[in-house]
């Protein structure tokens, strides 16, 4: 009896851990999925983009997909574990069994997926830096949609600073001025002058080291 008592409890708790975990997953999944809007939005204005990258898209889907299907297990495992239902049990082991075989098939796709997206990903340096030259600050949604994805992401430009140096927008300020993202939040100034950009980037090289 004591022992029949510690597996329920034992049920209860790695259940509900499913459960809290597929809600994070699940999560997760939603911001991926509107955040991957912005960078197609992005790289929907870059000349010669590679299609593969609409890919990219997939696995915020297949996020939600994993969270939702845990979310059920994780139910179904606290519900069958306090009521004892041998049918809930059932259907729990079913579906643990299902997904598990499902995440050997995305673990082989996503070993693939990782060899792809990478020199994709690389390669569209020159190109998104020509694009943020040529238009930010000059087209007003291509600059708004860069602005929003560098301020929630916390970052500046594909890679730093000097991607916008020759753009529209700087050269309006003389050269003298990069978007205030470009700066660290320590700088109090309300413009982010090229020597506080470039502070700004040996700062964050550093704490990434």
């Amino acid at each position: 009896m004591c022992c029949s008592g510690f597996l329920k409890i034992m049920m209860f708790v790695f259940n509900g851990a499913i459960f809290l975990a597929g809600g994070a997953i699940l999560g997760i999944g939603v911001w991926v999925k509107v955040d991957s809007d912005s960078l197609l939005g992005i790289l929907s204005s870059v000349e010669d983009a590679p299609s593969g990258l609409s890919v990219l898209v997939y696995v915020s889907y297949l996020l939600i997909g994993v969270g939702a299907v845990l979310l059920i297990i994780g139910f179904l495992g606290c519900c069958g574990a306090v009521r004892e239902s041998r049918c809930m049990l059932l259907a729990f082991f079913s579906i643990v069994l299902i997904l598990f075989l499902v995440e050997v098939a995305g673990a082989v796709l996503l070993f693939v997926f990782d060899d792809v997206a990478k020199p994709l990903l690389e390669g569209l340096e020159k190109e998104v830096i020509e694009d943020i030259r040529k238009n930010y600050g000059e087209n007003e949604g291509m600059t708004t949609l860069w602005n929003t994805t560098m301020d929630q992401f916390k970052c500046c430009g594909y890679r730093n600073y000097t991607d916008f140096t020759g753009s529209p927008y700087v050269s309006d300020h003389e050269g003298k001025f990069y978007p205030l993202t470009c700066c660290n939040a320590t700088i109090t100034e309300d413009v982010c002058s090229t020597s506080n950009a470039n502070s700004s980037m040996m700062m964050a090289a550093l704490t990434s080291c």
